[in-house]
This record gives C-alpha cells, sequence and structure tokens, in this order.
C-alpha cells in the first residue's frame, strides 16, 4: 500500500503551490477590489493575467485525464491545493465548477461539431458554462422528477421549464446551458429526459434572478433562468434521447473527487489560520494554543482532515480501476463526508478567532457559507446517505454471528 504521491502528481503540486504562493495568494486583495470597482458580478482583470500564467507553467485543464494526462488520484491532490484559494485558483488553472463537469460531459457525449463549437472554447478558458437541472417547483434531488418540457417539432427542440441554482449566468462569460428536460413522459422514468445545449443568446431564455447564499453573491452567479418557447436544432442534443439521467450520473463522478478535496483545501488552510491565531493571542495569562480547550480544536480538526483525505484519495483510485459505478458508494461517501469536516473545521477556526471570524477580514466566513452550500450542492446529504444504505444493504459479509 503505497501512499506516496506519484513523480507526476508531486511535480504538479509542486509548480501548484508556487503558483499560490507568488501570483495567488497575492492576488486575493487585488481580485476582491476590483470587483468593488466594476460589480458583483464583473470579470476582475487580474483574473485574465493569473491564467496566463498558469498556462505558461502548465497548470492547464489538468482535471481531464485525456487531456493532463494525469490520474484522478493525481489531479486531486492538486485540487485540494486549489482549495486554499477557492475562488481564485479554479479558475486560474481553468479547473473549476460547473465547466469542469461541463467539460468533462461533453468529452463524453457531444458531436465532434458540439465539441468544436463548445468544448474547444471552454477547453481554452475563452467562454464559461451552466448546468441547468435544478427546478423550484419540485425535489430535484430526484432527477426523474425534473418537469422542464423538450417537445420535438420538426428540425426543432422547443424547451419551456423554469430552472434555479443554476450556477455561472451572472458571468457574461457564461456562453452555453446545459439543459435537461423531459422529453418523452411515458418512457420508463429513468429514460424520460435528455440534454440539449442552449446557447444564451437564444430567444426565450431569460435570467430572472441571482441568488445568495448566506448573503454572499458569488461572481458567477447562482441564477433563476426562465425558458419559455425556447427553440434550438435537434443537431443540439447531448447523446440520443433518454440519455439525460446516465449523462448527469456519468458527469457527477469525478467532480465530486474535486468538491471534495477543494473542501479539504479550505480546511487546510481554516486549521493553518487556526493555530497562527493561536501563536499570536494572549488570553487570561497564557497563549491561546496553551489552553487546553483550544489545543482540543486544533487536534480534533488535525485527525478529521486527514481522516477525509485518505477516503477521497481511496475513492479516487477506486474511479482510476474500475470507473465511477466502480466507486458508487465513496463518491456518496466523500460528498457527505468532505464539506461536513470542512464546516467543522472553519468552525472552530472561528471560534479561535472571536468576531473577528465572522467579518470578511479572514476568508473563515466566506469558506464556512461556501462549506455549508457544498452539502446540498450536486444533492443534499440525505440523498447520499441513501445511495450509501443501500449499497451497504446489498454487501456480502465474511461473517455474521
Amino acid at each position: 500500500m503505497d501512499f506516496d504521491l506519484s513523480p507526476v502528481a508531486r511535480d504538479a503540486c509542486d509548480r501548484m503551490w508556487q503558483f499560490m504562493r507568488e501570483e495567488v495568494f497575492p492576488a486575493e486583495p487585488l481580485w476582491r477590489e476590483q470587483l468593488r470597482q466594476h460589480g458583483e458580478h464583473s470579470h476582475p482583470p487580474v483574473m485574465e493575467r493569473l491564467k496566463e500564467s498558469a498556462r505558461r507553467r502548465g497548470l492547464w485543464n489538468l482535471f481531464l485525464p485525456e487531456v493532463s494526462g494525469m490520474s484522478n488520484v493525481d489531479y486531486a491532490a492538486v485540487a485540494e491545493i486549489s482549495g486554499w484559494s477557492p475562488v481564485i485558483a479554479p479558475e486560474a488553472i481553468n479547473c473549476q465548477a460547473p465547466d469542469t463537469g461541463n467539460m468533462e460531459t461533453l468529452s463524453l457525449f457531444a458531436t465532434p461539431e458540439q465539441k468544436a463549437v463548445w468544448l474547444e472554447p471552454l477547453l481554452a478558458g475563452e467562454i464559461r458554462s451552466a448546468f441547468a437541472m435544478s427546478e423550484p417547483d419540485v425535489a430535484s434531488s430526484d432527477a426523474t422528477n425534473i418537469a422542464t418540457v423538450i417537445r420535438r417539432e420538426g428540425d426543432e427542440y422547443v424547451i419551456n421549464g423554469r430552472k434555479w441554482w443554476i450556477t455561472g449566468p451572472a458571468d457574461e462569460r457564461c456562453a452555453v446551458f446545459i439543459v435537461m428536460g423531459k422529453t418523452d413522459p411515458s418512457a420508463d422514468p429513468h429514460r424520460q429526459q435528455s440534454m440539449v445545449l442552449v446557447p444564451r443568446d437564444t430567444p426565450g431564455l431569460q435570467i430572472e434572478r441571482h441568488l445568495p447564499i448566506f448573503g454572499y453573491q458569488d461572481q458567477h452567479g447562482h441564477s433563476e433562468i426562465v425558458l419559455r418557447g425556447v427553440r434550438v436544432p435537434i443537431t443540439n442534443l447531448l447523446g440520443a434521447e433518454g440519455d439525460g439521467f446516465r449523462i448527469a450520473q456519468a458527469r457527477l463522478g469525478p467532480g465530486r473527487i474535486h468538491h471534495a478535496m477543494r473542501a479539504i483545501g479550505m480546511a487546510e488552510r481554516a486549521i493553518a489560520l487556526m493555530v497562527d491565531r493561536a501563536k499570536s493571542r494572549s488570553a487570561f495569562g497564557a497563549k491561546l494554543w496553551e489552553h487546553g480547550a483550544v489545543q482540543e480544536l486544533v487536534a480534533q480538526s488535525r485527525i478529521e482532515i486527514d481522516q477525509v483525505r485518505l477516503y477521497v484519495y481511496h475513492t479516487a483510485w477506486l474511479i482510476d480501476r474500475f470507473g465511477a459505478k466502480g466507486a458508487r458508494s465513496e463518491i456518496a461517501g466523500i460528498k457527505v463526508a468532505a464539506p461536513a469536516m470542512a464546516t467543522r473545521v472553519i468552525d472552530r477556526a472561528m471560534e479561535v478567532f472571536g468576531a473577528m471570524g465572522l467579518s470578511d477580514d479572514t476568508p473563515l466566513a466566506y469558506f464556512y457559507a461556501w462549506a455549508r452550500a457544498l452539502r446540498v450542492v450536486d444533492g443534499p446529504d440525505a440523498v447520499h446517505r441513501r445511495t450509501i444504505a443501500r449499497q451497504e444493504l446489498r454487501r456480502e459479509r465474511p461473517y455474521i454471528g
């Protein structure tokens, strides 16, 4: 059992840490200032500088094995590092959600023509994209509930429906939506859905509002959109009619590795801040770190971070060997474990910082909001626990007595 990083991963991590220290961390205050100057959904110019540097350093599209040559285990280590600056770093290396999942989807299911129009500019970092599945009027954690209608009329699909919590539309660079809806309500429940590509400027697609998370407005937005009589050519279909559910499942496997490792990166930065604060502040005649209560917070955080990291690496290893189907329970497990762990660690760091930890003077408040949101993104914890329980109930036991 070898716990060492591969030479490929070690080299990528060394270059990633150099990039983070030399450019990403110093860019954080400038990025925030440029957002204040140009608007909360604007595109800070510093990002293009970071993207160009990432390209030069060979830190580009590392999430996609056929492009980077990296395994899921290799990329997991890089994803954790990017989680230390989860807003800036992933986009700087073109490994940001939801584009990563959308690029994986297009690489697996798009036609050559669709790839030329949408995948190539996404891989080049020239545009952004969105994945439109969740809806306000149904329990979208069960994708068979999706109510958006995709009806064929001649050589076109006509789409009517409402979507929300769609990440990315507030950014004008979001050029295309992958929209999931029902093409055949009479089919088997898992064959009713299809996915179509809808360009942003298609008549009838309207962005209603951008939803905040715990009061934070994400730069790219989490938006509610309405599709009224939206028409696209039938050549915009991804895969075949009825493939929507299968495509959604394929999209979510490796992407959960990315989310989980970035959550670990946030937790690592939180514990680093916690330790630094504990060493620099005094209360009741001693440094904070000398108090048993603070030592307990630090120790428990380290235990939980390392436990979850090993869980995620094991899941990535299973995906590399057997594909997402061979790691179904583990993929669901890390989706529950990593954000929950990050939320606890960040909360402990906030406790050590006191009132300062609740402000924007540290990244902790934003980290907490996003870590808590990750427990809902791509399906709430309860849905993934259901998946794990079903797998566990079918598991063969060597002995029961």
